[in-house]
């Protein structure tokens, strides 16, 4: 086992060389992380610290006589797509339940973040009986313009599924959203906390009982931009593990035995669940000592297996800097989810002083959390180019991020409206930096060469979204508490 740490750390701060005293802030970094979802806000805005944003959306749902607003634009683009949305918010109630004395002053603002998300949420789920609204805005519109939230003139046209047209894996990712955020505040708010279990219940329940995918039923409205491409067993696994971690209710266990299938995933994401949830469930086998959940911690060993570079069954590619590589567009999505997995399961083996090995390499929490912070230090700028991938977090940062806000003129500076086509010249195509910041955002990040061209027009590595950040919370939290 000594050998195998002496192996981790050579092969990854090797690099080190290329940045003699990197020192990450992970406290700034963390503070950064989480304002950068007031930038995402829809709806009647607050006070808040990105001061260039103001409300919008203010009649979404109105063409279903409902009402819709709230909630977050999932990237630079003006539309709630909720299943990425779900997933942003059930990380980052992971991360107050798994972190939340290290997220220390940063608690209530995370909090804060959540129930923006599950306000909205909520509504969703209980506005109509039998339906799920899962979307607001016509994304094939808006894709089409480059304009400030505050001015959109596009349909914002609403989604939802039902008995006869369902989404089993938006419904299960919602129920898992509403569930893991009953925890977060089941001792601070405790009314709210019974009303977000209630509607999970009802969304597990809706999406198991109309099973189908909601790619097949919304189609081109969520495709390509967010299909469920691994299906809707994952969501439902997901979904159950969260309502047994809040309930403790065998009903959920019988659940999660039914659903759970040998899947074997190198990935996890706003698509994939699986890993999550096998993370999740082999807690009880690891902190609790119940071995009724083994099968569980094995399934989350063996996905630490291929994620690991050194390992014999290794299906990760690393860049020659060190960064974990999964897919060639935002990249980083996968980072930061992963990594989330690293920390926490680190953690549960920190707890019971747990090994494992895979083949003859022999893994303690240590080697995991060497890993992931090598992961966290790469984004955070010890990398090849020295450059943040988080904007405003040290001296060199992406300044041409790929979002429509960031990049046009706030509506206080220029309160004129700028139309569907009006942002495209002189804003998008020019080479200026962005006139507003859109702090701690985390972008889709370099190529498989450690590269970041930092043009806007190249969305696959500089658009930012709400689910690469939310997982990028929790171990800034746990580096910031252990430095």
């Amino acid at each position: 086992m000594v050998l195998s740490h002496l192996l981790l750390v050579f092969i990854f701060f090797n690099i080190s060389l290329l940045c003699v005293q990197c020192n990450p802030n992970y406290r700034d970094a963390l503070s950064k992380s989480i304002i950068f979802f007031q930038g995402q806000r829809s709806g009647r805005l607050p006070p808040q610290e990105i001061t260039w944003r103001a409300s919008s959306g203010l009649s979404d749902g109105s063409l279903a006589g409902v009402d819709l607003t709230g909630g977050y634009y999932d990237a630079g683009d003006n539309v709630k797509f909720n299943f990425p949305m779900a997933y942003t918010t059930t990380m980052l109630s992971w991360s107050v339940i798994e972190y939340g004395k290290k997220l220390g002053p940063q608690l209530p603002a995370t909090r804060a973040a959540i129930r923006w998300a599950t306000d909205y949420l909520l509504k969703c789920a209980r506005a109509t009986p039998g339906r799920l609204y899962v979307g607001v805005g016509d994304p094939n519109a808006d894709h089409k313009c480059w304009e400030r939230p505050e001015d959109m003139d596009t349909v914002r046209t609403v989604y939802y599924v039902s008995p006869g047209n369902p989404g089993s894996d938006v419904a299960g990712e919602t129920a898992a959203a509403l569930a893991a955020a009953s925890v977060v505040f089941k001792k601070v708010d405790p009314s709210y906390s019974r009303l977000l279990l209630a509607t999970a219940k009802n969304m597990l329940q809706f999406a198991m009982q109309h099973r189908g995918s909601y790619s097949d039923s919304l189609g081109s409205n969520v495709c390509p931009f967010y299909c469920s491409y691994s299906g809707y067993t994952d969501e439902l696994l997901w979904a159950a593990a969260w309502l047994f971690r809040a309930t403790n209710q065998i009903y959920y266990l019988n659940i999660i035995k039914s659903v759970d299938g040998s899947d074997v995933t190198d990935i996890f994401s706003w698509d994939n669940k699986y890993a999550g949830a096998r993370v999740l469930l082999a807690r009880r086998s690891l902190v609790n000592k119940d071995e009724t959940f083994g099968a569980y911690r094995q399934q989350a060993e063996e996905f630490m297996c291929r994620i690991l570079p050194n390992s014999p069954s290794s299906t990760t590619q690393y860049t020659n800097g060190g960064l974990m590589y999964k897919m060639g567009s935002s990249n980083l999505q996968y980072v930061t989810s992963i990594t989330f997995l690293l920390t926490t399961y680190s953690k549960y083996m920190a707890s019971a002083k747990h090994t494992f090995n895979c083949g003859s390499l022999g893994v303690t929490s240590r080697t995991l959390r060497i890993l992931a912070k090598r992961q966290v230090d790469y984004i955070l700028g010890d990398n090849p180019m020295k450059m943040s991938y988080m904007v405003g977090y040290g001296a060199n940062y992406p300044k041409r991020i790929h979002h429509r806000g960031s990049s046009l003129p706030s509506v206080r500076a220029q309160p004129e409206r700028l139309g569907c086509e009006a942002g495209f010249q002189p804003y998008y195509y020019t080479s200026s930096p962005n006139p507003n910041e859109l702090i701690g955002a985390i972008v889709g990040g370099p190529n498989q060469n450690d590269f970041f061209p930092d043009e806007r027009g190249d969305y696959a590595h500089s658009e930012p979204t709400t689910y690469i950040n939310a997982a990028l919370v929790g171990p800034l939290a746990f580096f910031a508490g252990a430095s």
